[in-house]
């Protein structure tokens, strides 16, 4: 069965970082694309597997590419992660790698904050740009104990725009190394997580959604599995 025209679909949802923008840029005429898409009366969800910002931050810098975007469109590995930690983990203290906007919204989502792997219910890993010796220690000794790990996302690195640098895959495979267990849980694409949020958010089946992204084994490989477009 052939994909529908590119324009015929219901909604649309688009990767951020490497497919509307790359670092401090905005890739040559999103925003007139989009504006026209909007004017059609298409739905049109953002969607970012990097946890390093908050869905108003993301919306921010789309806002001053000059793209029309409400908060609530926007949706990242964060979001998607604290929604599924409240309703599976409810109150558990975690052990963190991850950077200061996901930590603010774990807190505010009820969840007590550790220093240590003795302590903690759940480790809880993620893209941090400050991970170090000592975390790593720490999360082994979690990972040791048997807790719950879960990551936020499982890309191994992240465009910027001189390159691309290590992500939250990187940390993944580095306590695999040294604890030899296995991540359990991926929130971020391609998991079901992510996409059974997205799709209730958007309201419309898959097949009537194009998924538009840079990346085959998170992006595309999402969308081909759900039945979406992808582009």
């Amino acid at each position: 069965m052939s994909s529908p025209p590119l324009l015929d679909y219901a909604g649309y949802v688009f990767d951020l970082d490497g497919t509307l923008y790359l670092g401090p840029n905005l890739i040559p005429d999103v925003d007139l694309m989009l504006a026209e898409l909007r004017r059609m009366g298409k739905k049109i969800r953002f969607l970012s597997n990097k946890p390093l910002q908050s869905r108003r931050d993301y919306a921010n810098k789309l806002r001053g590419f000059g793209v029309q975007v409400d908060d609530d469109e926007v949706m990242n590995s964060t979001t998607v992660a604290v929604r599924y930690l409240k309703e599976h983990y409810p109150g558990a203290k975690l052990f963190v790698c991850g950077e200061g906007p996901l930590i603010s919204e774990l807190v505010e989502g009820g969840f007590p904050i550790v220093n240590n792997g003795e302590e903690c219910d759940l480790l809880l890993l993620s893209f941090d740009r400050n991970f170090h010796y000592m975390k790593l220690y720490e999360s082994m000794i979690a990972a040791r104990r048997g807790v719950p790990i879960i990551a936020t996302n499982p890309d191994n690195t992240c465009p910027v725009d001189n390159g691309v640098i290590p992500d939250c895959g990187a940390n993944m495979a580095a306590l695999e190394a040294c604890s030899g267990r296995k991540v359990d849980i991926v929130i971020g694409k391609p998991s079901d997580i992510m996409l059974k949020v997205i799709l209730e958010d958007i309201g419309e089946p898959a097949d009537r959604v194009l998924l538009t992204g840079d990346r085959l084994e998170t992006d595309m490989r999402m969308g081909r599995v759900a039945g979406m477009g992808t582009a």
